[in-house]
C-alpha cells in the first residue's frame, strides 16, 4: 500500500512539531516508492460535524501527485466512530508505515527460509540416501554430475531416464536383429571374421574411449565330414537310421562307438535314472534315450555317465512345447544342437587362458564326458520307442510322439558312432569401453554373444543388436553430457555356443585384475525367448536394485502396466516369480561362479512352454516374430531400457546398489535345510554351531555397514570409494579360498560345483538317512560319488565351508581391528 496527498493540511502549529514531522513523511515517502502503484489509499480530511474522521478512497491506477512541504497529519480509525484520540498522532503515521512495509518483511522471510531449507535438504540428502531397510532405495533427486565439458547443469535420475529413453527410442532395433540373423556366424568360420570386423567398425563410429580386441586359440569340436556320426541296429551296419542333417552334433562327446540295449529315461535327470532304477530297469551298460528340456545336455550325459550308461541319444519331444496352433512349432524332421561340457570355456586348457603360443600342462577338464552323445530329430525317436519293451512308463514321463503309451525299455540293441574332430581354433571378443569419470578403475560390464550354429535370432542376434543399441545410446548421451562415475565396458563375445568359451578365456586371462575391478556384469543372451513371463537369474546381490528398475519400465505386452505389476499380479511374492539361480550354460555364470563377479541375465519366456527352436536351424526371425505374434520389437526394447536404466544406477550412483545383506538371507535358507538332520548329527557328537556363528557374524558386519552408510556424507568420494570396495567385493568374498581355480574352478561356496559348496555339504548329509544315493550326490554338487557318510570328510567340508563364510564377515567389517574370530 502506498501513501497519497492529503487533500486539505491544517497548519503547522497543529501539528505539534514541524521538524520531526518532516522526518516522518520523509519515511512515508520511502515506503511509497517502494510500495506497488496499481492499487493506493487516499485519506481525505472529512469536515462536519465527526471532524478528524477519515474517509477512504480507492483510486486504482492513479497517478499520486508530490504532498507539500507541509502536512497535516491524519489520524487511521477503524469503521466505526471512535472519537477523538490526542496525542497519538504519530503512532498513526509509524503504523501506516508499517503495514506498508509488512509484505516486504514477508516476502524476505520466505527467501530466507526457502535457502535455508533447500541448504539443508542438500545436506542431508548425502547421508539419507541409504536409508531404510537396505541401502538401495532410489531417489527421484538424486543428481548426476555432467561431464566438465558439458554446458549443461546438474542432471538428476529423472532427467537421465529421459535422455537415455529419449536417444533409445532413435535407433533401429529391429533391423540389426534381422541383418545379424542373416550372417552366417560359426565360431571360427569366415563369415565369423567378417561379423568381427564389421561390428568392430560400428564401435569406433560411436563416441567411446577405447576399442580393441582380444584373440584367444581353442580347441572347438567340428563334425567330420569325411566320416559323419552314424546310428544303426547293432549287428545290422547295413540298416543304418538316418541322421537327417549331418550339421547337428554335440560338440565335446566322446568319440568312438557305444553299443547297448536301448532305455526310456525320461529329461536324464539324476532322480529319473533313479527312479528308473526303482522301477527294475537297468541303466548301466545302455544306450539312453533322454528327453530335450528342465536341465542341459552336459547335465543329462553327466548323470548318465554316473549310472553306468554307454551313451546318450537326445530328442525334442513335441509334450514340451507350446500346441498354440496359431504359433510356429519345430519341424519334426529337426535336432537340436547342444554341448556337451559340463563346465565353460576351452576344455582342453581348465583353469587357464588360451593365448597364442602359451604352454600349459597337457590336461582335459574333469567336465568333459567319457561316453559319446548325439541329438537325433523327434522322427527317428518315434522309430526307436515303437521298438522298446517292458514296463509302462510312469504317466507324468509319458510325451506326444507314439499313439502308443511310452515303455522303459530295454529295447533292441543300438551302435551309436561319433566322429566329431577337434581344430585349434582362434576366435574374437570385441569391446568398446566409455571410461569413468571417478572411478575409471571399475568396471560395469556388460555382453552378449555373437556366434551362433545356425540362424540363431533368440540365443544370439537379439542380445548383439541390444548390444550395439545400448552403445549407440550411451554415446549419444556422452555427446550431450553425461560422463558416468564408473566405467562402461561393451563385450561382444564369441565361442559361446560351445560353452561361453569366449567370455571364460577372458575371465582366465585377466583373473587377477578383473576381481579387484569388475563391478557387475550384464548378460544380453538368451534375452527374448517369449513375452509371457520375465526371468532374472542372478546374483542375490541384485535382487533389489532389479525391482527397482522393474518398477520403472513399461511392460511390452499389459499397457498402462510396468514390469512389476505384470510379475506381481498374479503373485504377491515377485521374487519367486522372477528371480532364479544362474544357469552354467549362460556366460553370467562364470562371472559369478568363477571371478566373483556378481551377475545377472534377463530373459522374456513363454508360460510353461519352451522356445522350440532354440540352437537349430529354425531359429529364424520370422519364426521368432511369430511366436511372439509380432512383438519382437517391443519386447527386445523393454530389454534395452531395463538394461540400460539398471546400467546407469550401476555405473553413476555414489555408493554402489548392490543389496550386500541379501546373502544372510541365502544363509539362512540353506542352514534352514541342514537343520533337519542336526539330530542324526548330534547323536554323532557333531553339531552344526560353526556356521550359524559364521553365519551370525556376516549379518552383524553387514548391519554395522549399513548403519556406516547411513551416517556418512555422500559427498565425501574417497570414503565413497572405500564403500564401494568393500561392496563390490562381497561375491568375491564367498569364493573358497581353500581349493585350487585349475582344480575346482567354480570356487562359489553357494553357487559352485566341488567338495567345498554348501550344496555338497548338505548332500553329504543327507546320506545319514538313505544309501545309494550316490547320482544325486553327483550331479548336484559335481564331486566324486561316496556311497556311505564319512564323519572325517564331513568335518573338513564343514570347517572349510565355515571358514569361507567368516573370512567373508571378516572382508565386510572392514579393518582388522574391527573383527573378531572367537566364536
Amino acid at each position: 500500500m502506498g501513501t497519497g496527498r492529503p487533500k486539505s493540511a491544517p497548519s503547522l502549529q497543529d501539528s505539534g512539531g514541524g521538524t520531526s514531522m518532516e522526518r516522518l513523511w520523509g519515511l512515508l515517502q520511502g515506503a511509497k516508492r517502494l510500495s506497488p502503484v496499481p492499487s493506493q489509499t487516499i485519506y481525505k480530511h472529512v469536515e462536519g460535524t465527526q471532524q478528524g474522521r477519515l474517509q477512504e478512497e480507492e483510486e486504482d491506477g492513479e497517478e499520486v501527485a508530490e504532498p507539500p512541504a507541509h502536512f497535516c497529519p491524519m489520524e487511521l480509525r477503524g469503521p466505526e466512530p471512535l472519537g477523538p484520540r490526542p496525542g497519538r498522532q504519530n503512532l498513526g503515521l509509524w503504523a501506516a508505515a508499517g503495514r506498508r512495509a509488512i509484505p516486504y518483511l514477508v516476502l524476505m522471510a520466505l527467501l530466507i527460509f526457502t535457502g535455508a531449507f533447500l541448504l539443508g535438504y542438500v545436506a542431508f540428502r548425502g547421508s539419507c540416501q541409504a536409508c531404510g531397510d537396505d541401502v538401495l532405495v532410489v531417489s527421484e533427486d538424486v543428481n548426476y554430475e555432467t561431464s566438465p565439458d558439458s554446458h549443461q547443469g546438474t542432471l538428476y535420475w529423472s532427467d537421465l531416464q529421459a535422455m537415455f529413453l529419449r536417444h533409445l527410442g532413435e535407433g533401429s532395433l529391429e533391423d540389426t536383429i534381422r541383418q545379424t540373423s542373416l550372417r552366417k556366424r560359426v565360431a571360427g568360420s569366415a563369415g565369423m571374421a567378417a561379423l568381427a570386423q564389421d561390428l568392430r567398425a560400428a564401435l569406433l563410429r560411436q563416441k567411446l574411449d577405447h576399442v580393441w580386441t582380444d584373440t584367444h586359440y581353442v580347441g572347438l569340436q567340428f563334425p567330420n565330414r569325411a566320416h559323419p556320426n552314424t546310428l544303426h541296429w547293432a549287428g545290422e551296419p547295413g540298416k543304418q537310421l538316418p541322421l537327417e542333417d549331418p550339421d547337428v552334433y554335440c560338440p565335446y562327446s566322446a568319440t568312438g562307438n557305444a553299443t547297448g540295449e536301448l532305455v526310456y529315461a525320461h529329461y536324464g535327470r539324476p532322480e529319473d535314472l533313479q527312479h528308473l532304477r526303482a522301477l527294475g530297469v537297468e541303466p548301466t551298460g545302455r544306450l539312453l534315450l533322454v528327453r530335450l528340456g528342465l536341465i542341459s545336455f552336459a547335465q543329462k550325459v553327466a548323470s548318465a555317465q554316473d549310472f553306468g550308461a554307454r551313451g546318450v541319444l537326445i530328442y525334442p519331444d513335441p509334450a514340451d512345447f507350446s500346441q498354440d496352433p496359431h504359433k510356429p512349432g519345430l519341424s519334426s524332421h529337426r535336432a537340436v544342437y547342444g554341448h556337451v561340457h559340463l563346465g565353460t570355456g576351452d576344455p582342453y586348457t581348465p583353469g587357464f587362458p588360451s593365448f597364442n603360443q602359451t604352454q600349459f600342462p597337457p590336461v582335459q577338464s574333469s567336465g568333459l564326458p567319457s561316453i559319446p552323445a548325439q541329438p537325433i530329430s523327434a522322427d527317428i525317436a518315434s522309430l526307436l520307442l515303437r521298438k522298446l519293451e517292458g514296463p509302462v512308463t510312469p504317466q507324468e514321463w509319458q510325451g506326444r510322439l507314439s499313439s502308443s503309451p511310452y515303455r522303459l525299455g530295454p529295447g533292441p540293441g543300438l551302435q551309436l558312432g561319433v566322429n566329431n574332430n577337434r581344430v585349434s581354433t582362434p576366435i574374437n571378443n570385441i569391446f568398446g569401453c566409455i571410461e569413468g569419470r571417478s572411478e575409471p578403475d571399475h568396471y560395469v560390464v556388460i555382453g552378449a554373444q555373437r556366434d551362433a550354429w545356425g540362424p540363431g535370432t533368440a540365443k544370439s542376434a537379439v542380445g548383439t543388436a541390444i548390444l550395439l543399441e545400448l552403445v549407440r545410446t550411451f554415446s549419444s548421451m556422452v555427446s550431450n553430457g553425461f560422463r558416468p562415475r564408473r566405467s562402461l565396458l561393451f563385450i561382444s563375445w564369441d565361442g559361446g555356443d560351445f560353452g561361453s568359451v569366449g567370455s571364460t578365456e577372458w575371465l582366465e586371462g585377466y583373473l587377477s585384475l578383473l576381481h579387484l575391478k569388475a563391478v557387475v556384469y550384464v548378460s544380453l543372451d538368451n534375452a527374448v525367448l517369449g513375452d509371457d513371463k520375465f526371468h532374472a537369474k542372478t546374483s542375490p546381490l541384485l535382487i533389489s536394485l532389479i525391482e527397482n528398475i522393474l518398477k520403472q519400465v513399461d511392460s511390452p505386452n499389459h499397457s498402462g502396466q510396468t514390469l512389476y505389476e505384470q510379475v506381481a499380479f498374479n503373485n504377491h511374492s515377485w521374487d519367486a516369480e522372477v528371480i532364479q539361480p544362474l544357469p552354467m550354460d549362460s556366460s553370467a555364470y562364470s562371472f559369478t561362479a568363477f571371478a566373483g563377479v556378481p551377475a545377472v541375465e534377463f530373459s522374456f519366456v513363454e508360460d510353461g512352454q519352451a522356445y522350440p527352436f532354440l540352437h537349430t536351424k529354425e531359429d529364424t526371425y520370422d519364426n521368432l516374430h511369430k511366436m511372439l505374434q509380432g512383438r519382437l520389437p517391443a519386447v527386445a526394447q523393454a530389454v534395452a531400457q531395463l538394461t540400460g536404466q539398471l546400467l546407469i544406477r550401476l555405473s553413476h550412483d555414489h555408493l554402489l546398489p548392490l543389496d550386500f545383506g541379501r546373502y544372510g538371507d541365502v544363509v539362512l535358507r540353506h542352514i534352514s535345510s541342514l537343520n533337519e538332520f542336526s539330530g542324526d548329527l548330534k547323536a554323532r557328537g557333531l553339531t552344526l554351531q560353526w556356521v550359524y556363528s559364521a553365519r551370525g557374524d556376516y549379518i552383524r558386519a553387514a548391519e554395522k555397514l549399513r548403519k556406516e552408510i547411513y551416517s556418512s556424507e555422500e559427498s565425501d568420494e574417497r570414503l565413497m570409494r572405500m564403500y564401494n570396495v568393500r561392496i563390490m567385493r562381497v561375491e568375491f568374498y564367498f569364493l573358497s579360498q581353500y581349493v585350487s581355480p585349475a582344480d575346482s574352478p567354480f570356487r562359489h561356496i553357494f553357487l559352485g560345483r566341488g567338495d567345498h559348496t554348501l550344496g555338497a555339504l548338505l548332500d553329504h548329509v543327507r546320506l545319514l538317512r538313505s544309501s545309494g544315493s550316490k547320482a544325486l550326490r553327483t550331479a548336484s554338487s559335481g564331486v566324486a560319488p561316496v556311497l556311505t557318510f564319512e564323519e572325517s570328510h564331513f568335518r573338513r567340508q564343514l570347517a572349510l565351508l565355515t571358514w569361507t563364510l567368516q573370512g567373508a564377515a571378516n572382508a565386510l567389517s572392514g579393518d582388522v581391528w574391527n573383527t573378531d574370530n572367537n566364536f
